[in-house]
């Protein structure tokens, strides 16, 4: 979409109309010592076609391109997109840069919402699901915040050492400010979260556990909501990789009572972090505290089907500084573009994919045991996992990255215990002779 700038005529007619002479008299009311005064600092304007070749010489700068074969997921994962959910979402019914809620005038934006509502339930497992977070972080954060409004009184909570690092900073930015006191649970010998902390007597409000985690292990949600919920706390899961439901057993089915992650494997390229989707969901006892907006299905007077906010606890809204949350923002497009994608693979093609996912890494696994790897955690794993190597592999891996392929992630910069150890992560993407090609190097 092309942008079309308001002339010098149309410019001066709104001006007159809101009784300003100037566009600088927009800003009277901000003081004077907090304006910029100074002249923009910027090059000369470039035509259209001289933008083009810089950011494409901008894209060529870049060490990895879109034709590399990337074995690092770590949050953001590379997935196939079917073309009809591009097209779809590109329509300019829906690529708008605000996402309108007024009924009278938005109804197939809230019922867009609806069925993402709908199929995140499904896949989620989950009474209720939320139109959507900024992001998988944030979502964390604002269940960890839920679980504290549930609680009252208590002012703790329990995160995995195996969740997210970034998600985990961002809950201690969100959390710390509170006064709430933040436990961090060791990783065992087979990746998974050491719960043995958690008593009768811990008075955590709610414990936090990722599956797949970052290292790719799947945690035994089912066990640990029962320790978690035996504690009298609330057991929130959380997710990097939600294609991981088509084939584990659903959050909501082991018994979570709050479930959230990034939803970006849905639909979405990775973009270098972002745009994001959060997917927050929660048992149905627990609406009224659930952060975001709730779109609900009703009837008109004639009997027509229309969609209304059902809930919407924003401060804009209603209850200014006693808001349940700050979420200004439901990810409209992303949401959108996600419900696109389940509904075009279905509860089948995303069973069939996230099977494909697990047989690719489990083939590249074996292959770089034989080639003399050993694996770090012991635990069973999805799409990725972690392993060491005999040798050298930095070197090994600046080979490769000659030959356009990115093979894993050194985990000494966020677990410096781990330094050395690399994560790999295989998805549809990635073809065998990549990963033929990554072993012959590793055993040579």
């Amino acid at each position: 979409m092309r942008y079309l700038p308001h002339t010098p005529e149309e410019i001066s007619e709104m001006l007159a109309v809101i009784g300003a002479d100037s566009l600088d008299g927009l800003f009277t009311a901000v003081p004077a010592e907090c304006r910029m005064t100074a002249s923009w600092n910027l090059p000369r304007a470039k035509s259209e076609w001289q933008l083009n070749d810089h950011m494409r010489a901008l894209a060529a700068a870049m060490g990895v391109d879109e034709g590399a074969q990337v074995l690092i997921g770590a949050g953001s994962y590379r997935h196939h997109i079917p073309e009809a959910v591009r097209a779809l979402a590109g329509r300019s019914e829906f690529l708008t840069a605000y996402t309108p809620y007024q009924a009278e005038m938005a109804q197939g934006t809230l019922q867009s919402i609806f069925e993402y509502q709908t199929l995140t339930a499904r896949l989620l497992g989950m009474d209720v699901v939320n139109a959507s977070m900024y992001d998988g972080a944030s979502a964390l954060a604002e269940a960890l915040l839920m679980g504290l409004r549930i609680a009252k009184r208590k002012k703790r909570v329990a995160v995995s050492r195996a969740i997210h690092p970034h998600y985990r900073a961002t809950v201690r930015a969100y959390l710390q400010a509170a006064g709430v006191e933040i436990i961090e649970l060791e990783v065992l010998a087979d990746g998974r979260t050491d719960l043995g902390a958690l008593g009768v007597g811990s008075a955590v409000a709610a414990v936090a556990l990722q599956s797949p985690n970052f290292f790719g292990v799947i945690e035994d949600l089912q066990q640990a909501g029962a320790i978690i919920q035996g504690a009298d706390a609330l057991f929130v899961a959380c997710f990097t990789e939600p294609l991981a439901f088509g084939m584990l057993k659903s959050p909501g089915a082991c018994g979570a009572d709050i479930v959230c992650g990034e939803g970006q494997s849905f639909g979405l390229t990775p973009s270098f972090g972002g745009p994001g989707l959060g997917m927050f969901g929660c048992r149905e006892p627990f609406t009224r505290n659930l952060p975001g907006r709730l779109v609900g299905e009703t009837r008109d007077r004639e009997g027509r089907r229309g969609y209304v906010l059902t809930l919407a606890t924003r401060e804009q809204h209603i209850r200014r500084e006693k808001a349940t949350s700050n979420i200004c923002s439901n990810q409209g497009i992303c949401a959108l573009t996600a419900a696109m994608y389940m509904a075009s693979l279905g509860g089948t093609g995303i069973r069939q994919l996230a099977r494909l996912n697990f047989d690719k890494s489990e083939y590249f696994k074996h292959l770089l045991l034989r080639a003399g790897a050993s694996l770090v955690f012991s635990g069973p794993t999805f799409n990725e996992f972690v392993v060491r190597f005999p040798g050298d592999f930095a070197t090994i891996r600046q080979r490769l990255l000659a030959r356009n392929i990115v093979a894993g992630l050194d985990l000494g910069g966020l677990y410096p215990e781990l330094g050395g150890a690399y994560l790999f992560c295989v998805t549809e993407t990635t073809g065998k002779e990549t990963l033929d090609a990554v072993a012959a190097e590793v055993q040579a």
